[in-house]
């Protein structure tokens, strides 16, 4: 039924995968998924803000990011699931859209921590993709 399983994570943040991740890996398991582990670091462009970092240093970001994403999954994910490694910079919510796209995901599996007044009013990564996406999301509570 799911082919192609995108799993958010952010690697600073333990509860963004500590209930997904074994929530994918069944899910690979069942259905025989290739799991497409995504994270994904804020870009700051030529904004004003980019202008204090360093020349190059989304690119070192992303590379330090792929190196940490490779350690997370040799950790994490066990060896019997095919992995494809996502890193992008950008929006979290577009990023996970626009990765869901480029690899036609079946499914998007997601951790949404409890909500606070705050999200009601803003809207999280989580509320986004849910309403954006076009294929199916499991959000996973923490």
């Amino acid at each position: 039924m799911y082919k192609d399983i995108l799993l958010a994570v952010d690697l600073n943040d333990d509860s963004s995968w500590q209930k997904a991740l074994p929530t994918a890996v069944e899910y690979c398991h069942a259905f025989g998924s290739i799991l497409h582990v995504i994270t994904v670091a804020p870009s700051f462009g030529m904004s004003f803000v980019g202008q204090f970092f360093p020349e190059g240093y989304e690119e070192k970001l992303e590379n330090d990011l792929l190196e940490g994403l490779r350690a997370f999954v040799e950790q994490h994910v066990p060896e019997d699931v095919k992995v494809q490694r996502v890193v992008t910079l950008g929006t979290v919510y577009q990023e996970i859209l626009g990765a869901a796209e480029t690899i036609d995901a079946d499914l998007i599996v997601m951790a949404s921590h409890r909500p606070e007044l705050k999200d009601y009013l803003l809207g999280p990564n989580a509320a986004r993709v849910v309403r954006h996406a076009q294929c199916s999301v499991l959000v996973v509570r923490d």
